[in-house]
């Protein structure tokens, strides 16, 4: 009869190999290796979000943050925070009101000018056609170019290419003194709304609109040569 422990050895050796050496083991950095190798095959992520998604998760997990921080920071939480955000809504709301819309800032030498000549008559009843559409900002400059061009015809003016707003005025105010204030307000509105981004209104144009029927009434002060 053999013993237990007898029984206990006589299995064990019975799974060894034939040769006597204990079967091969791997190790566990191996074992990683192969599993990593094995789940990086497409098979496994045919699921897997795409690259946008990821990062549209992951801007939008930061803004989550920084909201949870700002609140966190802010005298009365998530409330407090509101508060604040909808104060700067209001105050840009405000800026754009009063500014207007942004326009793209000129990058020529600012000229009254822009196209081919046309009479005073044709600038005028352009501006009348964007008055009557709304567009007060085209109104306002063809107005202060017919004002321009009336004096030109009048020979208050003598025809100049590239002449800017302020020139203009500054030149019909030695015929014209009496008007020489409302000439540079008239210079520098077609400024604000052509170059500074200012978006022209009715009260502008209305004050462009007086000016030249009113100075085409006005008799100019000539002046010559003294004896």
């Amino acid at each position: 009869m053999m013993s237990t422990g007898g029984l206990i050895v006589t299995r064990a050796a019975a799974l060894l190999p034939r040769d006597g050496t204990p079967p091969p083991t791997t190790s566990r950095e191996a074992a990683r290796e192969a599993a990593e190798h094995e789940l990086s095959k497409p098979v496994y992520h045919q699921d897997d979000p795409g690259l946008l998604q990821r990062a549209l998760d992951r801007f939008w997990e930061w803004i989550g943050e920084f909201l949870d921080r700002a609140a966190g920071a802010t005298p009365g939480g998530g409330l407090g925070l509101l508060a604040i955000v909808l104060l700067v809504v209001l105050a840009v709301a405000a800026l754009w009101w009063r500014l207007g819309t942004p326009r793209r800032t000129a990058t020529g030498a600012g000229t009254l000018f822009d196209d081919g000549p046309r009479s005073a008559a044709d600038h005028r009843a352009a501006a009348e056609a964007h008055a009557d559409a709304g567009r007060w900002t085209e109104a306002v400059q063809e107005r202060m170019r017919a004002v321009v061009r009336s004096l030109e015809e009048r020979t208050l003016l003598d025809p100049r290419p590239g002449r800017t707003a302020d020139e203009a005025a500054a030149e019909a105010a030695a015929s014209l003194p009496g008007h020489a204030e409302d000439l540079r307000a008239a210079a520098r509105a077609f400024d604000d709304v052509t170059y500074g981004g200012r978006t022209g209104d009715p009260g502008t144009y209305a004050r462009l609109r007086d000016l030249d029927l009113t100075l085409t009434r006005t008799k100019p002060l000539l002046t010559g040569p003294t004896p």
